[in-house]
């Protein structure tokens, strides 16, 4: 992502895997020659992409490197953090209302109004039989339709059967 090409692929054969995965085992990588990268980006590079875990840069390190600080908005800070999670009484709420009255809004939002029909489905109970009872009701008033219908027409004798 940073320079727009797979660091570990090889360029003569970039569709062999092998060859990739052996370049990331033994930690060749190659920025290309186009990429403008500074030299502490190509420096934090060289202290990520180390085959052995034990001399590998921590996380620690990298949020106190130079170019991972660079442009690093203030409230993404170390500091900023640390007073944001900080859990005892001096550390701001960041929200305007109390606990109390933000579980008071959410008990009033479970509670449906008074006037309101109870929907199944939707967190209420509900007779669910009248919603089926509906649906029935109107299946049956769509078959009285046909049926007239059918009627009509067999009537008119503008379609003779054939049995």
């Amino acid at each position: 992502m940073l320079v727009g090409a797979y660091p570990f692929e090889d360029p003569d054969d970039p569709r062999n895997f092998r060859k990739t995965i052996g370049r990331i085992v033994s930690v060749q990588y190659k920025i290309p020659e186009y990429v403008h990268t500074s030299q502490d980006c190509r420096q934090i590079l060289s202290r990520i992409f180390v085959a052995n875990p034990e001399k590998r840069i921590t996380i620690s390190e990298i949020r106190n490197h130079p170019w991972f600080l660079k442009n690093l908005p203030r409230e993404l800070t170390e500091a900023a953090q640390a007073q944001y999670y900080k859990r005892d009484n001096d550390a701001p709420t960041y929200s305007p209302q109390s606990i109390e009255e933000i579980m008071r809004i959410v008990s009033e939002a479970r509670t449906p109004p008074p006037s309101s029909t109870p929907v199944a489905g939707f967190g209420w109970p509900a007779g669910e039989d009248e919603g089926k009872q509906d649906e029935q009701d109107n299946n049956v008033e769509e078959e009285d339709e046909y049926e007239k219908r059918v009627k009509e027409v067999r009537a008119s004798g503008a379609y003779p059967l054939v049995d």
